[in-house]
């Protein structure tokens, strides 16, 4: 799903060290302290709670957007703009106007 979003954004997706932990992603996708340090134009935080080794590596992120249904997750503390919602809702919903824009 975040593969699907990132393709029809032009973008890339990175991850937290507990989505590498848990099997998820790769080690190579991790942001932070312990992996990459990277600073887009736009950071797209999709169920990322903000943990300060996270934002170590993408605080110098020209705009961050958060994505989480714990409306009290730190990364709403460092985000320019922030939706409090399930991911599992929010980014189908993303595609499909992404999707409708370019029909």
């Amino acid at each position: 799903m975040l593969y699907n979003l990132a393709d029809k954004m032009g973008a890339a997706v990175g991850a937290s060290r507990a989505a590498v932990d848990a099997g998820y992603v790769p080690s190579d996708l991790q942001v932070g302290q312990t992996g990459k340090m990277v600073a887009p134009d736009l950071y797209i935080a999709v169920g990322i709670s903000g943990a300060i080794q996270h934002l170590a590596g993408m605080k110098d992120s020209k705009t961050i957007v958060a994505i989480n249904k714990d409306g009290e997750a730190p990364i709403f503390q460092v985000s320019d703009y922030g939706l409090v919602d399930d991911l599992f809702k929010a980014v189908p919903e993303m595609i499909s106007t992404i999707d409708s824009y370019k029909a």
